[in-house]
């Protein structure tokens, strides 16, 4: 703000330096042309009164004293007097020194009967370099006649000195006058500007949620009062919104958890539903041994038997028991409550597991289930009950197909199930192909949708390969589906690998 009043100042000063340094050198040439009006009176009266012509008067001491005289009060350096036939009459001063270029000038004024100012050399003025000299031509008039011509020089010096004189006051005075406006404009900048947006900042860093905010003037209608009644309109908006997006967290968070807990019902309803299927099918399987092992004690308690028979029949006896207990062992293990805790987990050993559990079921019978493990990395990050519900409903569906009215024409042999692995791109894929009867096109879209089923009524619920859809897109990874009519069914799974050989 002082650079800009400073330089306001200066510049108004070089302003007014220049309209004086004008103004006196035109106040100059009105003198010398005053000056010229006077020696005009004179010498034209003095003319009249001899009655002679200029010419002969430029011998006369009094005319030449009085000339000089004229010329020293009017503070003018030379003159230079013709006559009307250009004759030269008198001259003075430094008009002397230049000779005929200036009695050329003059003549060209009583020629002409028409005056002019002309400005000669340079020297430093006030602010920067000005004229040296103003030289005045003028005819001279006398009762309506031209009886001459004058051409008047005058030094400029002394102009330029009064202005630099006046200069000393005026720069005095700009000094003042910067210093005042400074401590006025610095004192109403702050009042008005500086405090004004101190305070703004200090309310918009120091705000706390649900603070009282300092209300501005309304009665103010400066810029500043409007950015302070609008940064509390907006810190008031702010809160209105942060207290909404809080609501609307909270029920986003309460929706989540409902939804969280509805998908863990599905997927735990889905796996009660495989877990009765499972049973019904072990249920059979189990009676076959139940069966010998009763057999075997009948023989033993009617005493019939050899020593040696009798230690065979306990470890048929002992084989069969630990038969019965794997078979529940693994349906207990899979019907009990998902922890939903990942952690490493060997995906070939759960292929294998269910492959295992499954393989007394009736729904099963006839079918040649092949594993072609060929990943050389198969640990993922997952919840091993969710991954092994996820095989479950593959191997359910597709032993299913194999089992239907369409594939049961078919001879067993003819019923295969393959199940591929192999590493592509730090992930591990998983094909489960069939040679079943195929799901058409137009319903191959839906099979990942909740509730879609081909099945009949009772015999499935429609969630399997929905909840598996889940289940592995919450792993990361991927599922879908091949298949044609009359070539079988195949469903592919990705899982991205986890740890060291993740990177392999």
């Amino acid at each position: 703000m002082i650079f800009l009043i400073v330089s306001a100042m200066l510049l108004i000063n070089v302003v007014m330096v220049k309209f004086a340094e004008r103004d006196l050198i035109r106040a100059r040439i009105r003198s010398g042309r005053l000056l010229i009006r006077a020696l005009e009176q004179n010498l034209g009266q003095l003319t009249h009164l001899k009655k002679t012509e200029l010419v002969n008067l430029r011998l006369d001491p009094q005319l030449r004293g009085s000339m000089i005289k004229l010329l020293a009060e009017g503070d003018f350096a030379g003159a230079t007097i013709v006559d009307r036939k250009g004759n030269l009459i008198f001259t003075t001063g430094n008009l002397a020194e230049v000779g005929d270029h200036y009695t050329s000038i003059t003549r060209d004024a009583v020629e002409t009967g028409i005056g002019s100012v002309n400005f000669s050399g340079s020297s430093w003025g006030v602010i920067w370099l000005g004229q040296e000299e103003v030289r005045i031509s003028e005819p001279l008039l006398f009762a309506g006649r031209t009886i001459g011509g004058i051409t008047l020089s005058a030094s400029l010096a002394p102009v330029y000195e009064t202005v630099r004189k006046s200069e000393k006051v005026i720069l005095l005075y700009i000094i003042l006058d910067t210093i005042i406006l400074a401590l006025v404009g610095i004192y109403l900048l702050s009042r008005i500007v500086v405090k004004p947006i101190h305070n703004i900042l200090d309310t918009a860093e120091e705000y706390e949620e649900g603070e009282l905010l300092p209300l501005a003037d309304e009665t103010s209608r400066n810029e500043i009062a409007k950015l302070s009644r609008s940064l509390s309109n907006m810190l008031k908006r702010l809160d209105e919104n942060k207290r909404e997006l809080k609501d609307h967290i909270a029920s986003l968070e309460k929706a989540n958890k409902e939804l969280q807990q509805a998908q863990n019902e599905i997927i735990r309803s889905e796996k009660l539903a495989s877990v009765g299927r499972l049973a019904a099918g072990i249920a059979h399987e189990i009676g076959n041994p139940i069966g010998i092992i009763l057999g075997y004690f009948d023989l033993i308690r009617k005493g019939e038997i050899s020593e040696q028979e009798k230690e065979d029949f306990l470890d048929r006896i002992e084989s069969e028991i630990t038969r019965i207990n794997r078979i529940i062992g693994q349906l207990l293990d899979f019907s009990r409550p998902s922890s939903g805790t990942r952690e490493e987990t060997r995906v070939h050993d759960m292929i294998q597991t269910t492959v295992d559990m499954l393989r007394p079921q009736p729904t099963v019978e006839g079918v040649q289930i092949d594993l072609v493990l060929e990943a050389s990395s198969d640990t993922i990050f997952a919840d091993p009950d969710q991954l092994q519900q996820v095989f479950l409903n593959i191997l359910i569906n597709a032993a299913d197909a194999l089992s239907g009215k369409e594939s049961s024409e078919r001879h067993d042999s003819e019923k295969t199930l393959t199940i591929r692995s192999q590493n592509t791109n730090g992930s591990i894929e998983l094909r489960f192909t069939d040679n079943g009867p195929g799901i058409p096109e137009e319903e191959l879209t839906h099979i990942l949708d909740p509730f879609y089923t081909t099945k009949e009524p009772g015999d499935g619920t429609g969630l399997g390969l929905s909840v598996s859809y889940r289940i592995i897109e919450g792993l990361g990874g991927t599922i879908s589906a091949e298949s044609a009519v009359g070539k079988g069914t195949t469903i592919t799974l990705n899982l991205p690998l986890y740890g060291k050989e993740e990177g392999e």
